[in-house]
């Protein structure tokens, strides 16, 4: 009798997925299995105004933040979410660090908009700490190198932080 083991059986693997950060305006970046990252990234202002390019669109949320501890090789990414007074998310998208470098004043602080329903909601803009940068792929796409720890779903309308 001969025994033949396929490399590709489903056996051994597994997706499962973190725990979504405390979000706040200043977070430490964790890895997708809470490890620091050593990288804090920061929320250093935010205002409404109508974007240059489609003013016609009235207010979004312009922020400007901070990235320290990172390099431009490591990119790590949180997403930032506008929120009203009760932490409920109006509107979220990822920022990675690479866009904070640059020729600017302070060249670890970039900028970036949120387009939200209701500008006028807005009471503040947070972070949420576990870095977007890499989400390994799934069981599902790839059997044989897929599984393990993903980063969490980023925040939908209306979830609150």
């Amino acid at each position: 009798m001969i025994l033949v083991l396929s490399g590709c059986s489903s056996w051994g693997c597994t997706d499962t997925t973190a725990e979504r950060g405390e979000a706040g305006v200043r977070v430490g970046v964790v890895d997708a299995d809470g490890q620091a990252l050593g990288v804090t990234a920061e929320v250093v202002d935010w205002l409404l105004e109508p974007h240059p390019q489609v003013p016609s669109e009235g207010d979004r949320v312009h922020f400007y933040f901070r990235f320290d501890g990172a390099n431009e090789y490591s990119d790590p990414a949180v997403d930032a979410c506008a929120v009203d007074k009760e932490r409920v998310v109006l509107g979220c998208q990822t920022v990675y660090s690479s866009q904070a470098f640059g020729p600017a004043d302070d060249p670890h602080t970039g900028d970036d908009w949120l387009a939200v329903e209701n500008p006028e909601q807005v009471a503040e803009v947070l972070l949420i700490p576990n870095d977007q940068s890499y989400d390994r792929p799934t069981c599902e796409v790839d059997i044989r190198d897929g599984g393990g720890m993903h980063p969490p779903e980023s925040p939908n309308m209306g979830d609150r932080l």
